[in-house]
């Protein structure tokens, strides 16, 4: 049998107002064809993919189109054409097609597009026609919308955060063989969901989102059960179909789909209060905290300017409060800036700038004047076993030491500094600082076997906790918690 396979990802910040471009895309790659398979082996949902896959001799694949963009603003006019041509030409040009696997995000939104990922498979359904089964695989940040399920056979998000691409591949590869086997008939139900939430409660670990995906789990365990998906939206998401959904495909069995979809919604809704619960403290005592810690390093989570969640890299917050309260102990800060990149790379390394820093992106942050030198310029393609993104170019970047302060200042996000093998490709050992900030809000993982504690700052920005200070304008209304809603049924 012949299995398509589709891969395209971007999860959008709506409140952050950089575009994501063409450039994006290409800095972690741009495949088709057998190039999507060579790449895609290892960690992602097509390393999952293809582990189910490759040991059977009676499955082809058919390399459609494959770009991640990771996450940032909305994808402009350009990105958007791409995908859309590269998606209709490589399904009318690739011959019979059996099955279709597309593995996309689900929160990409363009510029005049709130619902990417609903055009793609719409385009989809249009050239493979309504007879061949589209298993949909998506990051469980998505927001999922009308258009999605009416053109798909059934869809899986990812089951933890920090996510389980590599096993969400497997499972959806396994449901889509299933349906070409004959040995599944997927019906599958939804529950749309009026809340928003900030991302501090968003750890499957504990709390209210272990309870809901713990049911999930269980529930998958009974016989008949194909799938269950959990979708807490990505909290920065304005647009017209927003809120988070519950997600549930049986095996032929609708009527007992549509009740367990029920029932995982009103878990969900009765925890709603739970899900805004705050642990981050402000950026002053965040900085006074982690200096004072005994050993170690302390990790920073610097909620508003999270990279992996939309925010463009931009904020100087956490260094202007190093910088007031005059740190002593070793501290590592990522920034992006490419105009920063390229007038310290012209100075050269060894040489002592001042020049301004970070604030250029986005209107919640202000560049900072600073006086550093220069410890090394550089350009590299990186690639970690342990991240699922395959190999990624962060652009021109430099390192720039401005007292005990180590800046990482790269062109593009690639991983900013949320990985340890980031500062190590440019001659930073993270183990000699005592501070390191990252820019995400829980993808501590990376940095997990050397840190000893997290602390979650309440900064401002793009991605920030604070969403009620947001300026929403497209989710429908009312929602909870921007509305006081007793009944999830508006």
């Amino acid at each position: 049998m012949r299995i398509g396979l589709v891969e395209v990802s971007q999860e959008t910040d709506t409140f952050n107002p950089l575009p994501t471009t063409m450039a994006d895309f290409a800095s972690f790659g741009l495949y088709e064809g057998r190039e999507i398979v060579e790449h895609g082996r290892g960690d992602g949902t097509v390393g999952g993919y293809l582990s189910v896959v490759e040991p059977r001799d009676d499955v082809e694949t058919v390399g459609i189109t494959r770009g991640l963009g990771v996450a940032g603003g909305r994808i402009d006019a350009e990105s958007l054409a791409y995908f859309e041509e590269r998606v209709r030409h490589g399904l009318a040009t690739a011959g019979r097609l059996d099955g279709l696997a597309m593995h996309l995000h689900g929160a990409c939104a363009a510029d005049g597009l709130d619902d990417v990922e609903g055009r793609l498979l719409s385009i989809a359904r249009d050239v493979v026609g309504p007879a061949v089964p589209i298993v949909l695989t998506l990051d469980h940040h998505a927001n999922i919308t009308q258009q999605m399920v009416d053109h798909c056979d059934a869809l899986v998000g990812f089951r933890t955060q920090p996510h389980d691409p590599f096993e969400t591949g497997e499972a959806s590869t396994q449901l889509l063989l299933a349906i070409l086997d004959g040995r599944a008939r997927p019906a599958m139900a939804w529950r749309k969901i009026p809340l928003l939430s900030h991302q501090e409660q968003y750890l499957t670990s504990g709390g209210p989102m272990k309870a809901w995906f713990d049911r999930a789990r269980a529930l998958e365990r009974e016989p008949g059960v194909l799938s269950v998906s959990l979708f807490p939206m990505q909290p920065w998401l304005d647009v017209d179909e927003a809120g988070w959904a519950a997600v549930v495909v049986t095996n032929d069995d609708r009527a007992r789909a549509e009740r367990l979809a029920d029932d995982l919604a009103d878990l969900c809704w009765s925890m709603r209060d739970e899900f805004q619960v705050k642990t981050s403290i402000a950026p002053h005592e965040a900085v006074r905290r982690a200096e004072a810690a005994d050993a170690g390093i302390v990790i920073l989570s610097d909620q508003g300017d999270s990279v992996f969640g939309g925010s463009a890299g931009d904020s100087t917050v956490l260094l202007e409060s190093m910088l007031r309260q005059r740190i002593t102990k070793r501290a590592l800060i990522p920034l992006i800036d490419a105009d920063a990149v390229g007038r310290l790379a012209a100075a050269g390394v060894g040489a002592t700038v001042t020049t301004t820093i970070g604030g250029t992106a986005t209107p919640f942050f202000r560049p900072l004047e600073v006086t550093g030198t220069v410890r090394n310029v550089g350009q590299k393609t990186l690639r970690f076993d342990d991240a699922p993104f395959g190999e990624f170019d962060m652009g021109p970047t430099v390192v720039l030491d401005v007292g005990p302060i180590t800046l990482l200042i790269s062109t593009y996000r690639g991983l900013a500094g949320n990985h340890p093998g980031v500062y190590r490709a440019f001659g930073v050992e993270p183990r000699d600082y005592h501070v390191a900030v990252v820019k995400t809000a829980s993808n501590f993982q990376y940095f997990r076997p050397i840190s000893t504690e997290v602390i979650r700052v309440d900064t401002p920005g793009p991605t920030q906790s604070d969403i009620l200070g947001l300026p929403w304008r497209r989710v429908p209304r009312p929602i909870y918690p921007l509305d006081e809603m007793s009944d999830r049924r508006r």
